[in-house]
C-alpha cells in the first residue's frame, strides 16, 4: 500500500444512515453493539470525540477516543491524568485487509500524543485476533488479563505516548 493521508471530520446526524449502515455489515456487528447508533444528546458529549475517517475523500471507518476519567466507574480510571481510550471499525468491506487500520489509528495516536495525552487505551473482545494483532503493530500491550466490563468481556491494552512525541503529518478536520 502507498502511503495514504487520512482525514478525521467530527461525526454528526448527517451520518447516522452512514453509521447504520457500516454496522450492518457482518464484520463490525460481530464486534460492535449495533443499537441505534447515535443521537444529539450523545455526538454533543464532551467526554468523546466521534469521527468519520476518509481517505482520497472516501468515507471508509469509524473511530471514537474519549476521556477515560470521564466515568467514575471506567475500566481505565486507574490509568494517568489525561489518558485516552480509543474504539474504531472499517465500515467499508472493500478497505479490510490493505493496512487502514494500522494507518489511521497510528495517524489518530499520533495527534492524541501530539494534545499531551500519555496514554493510549483500547479493550477489544479477547477473540477478536484481528484487532489485537492491530494494536500490537501500533505498540499496545496487554496490562491485565480479560474482563468483563458493563460494555463487554474486553481485554485491556495501552500504548504509552513515544520520547520526544514524534509527530506523523496528520490530517485532521
Amino acid at each position: 500500500m502507498t502511503a495514504q493521508s487520512y482525514d478525521f471530520r467530527r461525526a454528526t446526524m448527517d451520518d447516522i444512515r452512514l453509521l447504520m449502515t457500516w454496522q450492518a455489515h457482518p464484520h463490525v456487528s460481530a464486534w460492535w453493539d449495533a443499537d441505534e447508533p447515535y443521537d444529539k444528546v450523545e455526538l454533543s458529549d464532551p467526554r468523546v470525540a466521534r469521527w468519520i475517517v476518509s481517505t482520497n475523500g472516501r468515507p471508509f471507518a469509524f473511530m471514537q477516543d474519549y476521556t477515560v476519567h470521564g466515568w467514575a466507574d471506567h475500566h481505565f480510571a486507574d490509568l494517568p491524568k489525561g489518558t485516552r481510550g480509543i474504539d474504531q471499525y472499517i465500515g467499508d468491506p472493500n478497505m479490510i485487509g490493505a493496512g487502514h487500520g494500522t494507518a489511521f489509528i497510528g495517524a489518530r495516536m499520533q495527534a492524541l500524543f501530539a494534545a499531551g495525552a500519555p496514554v493510549i487505551a483500547t479493550d477489544p473482545h479477547p477473540d477478536n485476533q484481528r484487532a489485537i494483532t492491530v494494536y500490537a503493530k501500533l505498540g499496545f500491550v496487554p496490562f491485565g488479563p480479560p474482563q468483563h466490563t458493563q460494555w463487554g468481556l474486553i481485554l485491556p491494552m495501552q500504548a504509552a505516548a513515544p520520547p520526544g512525541n514524534q509527530i506523523l503529518n496528520v490530517n485532521s478536520t
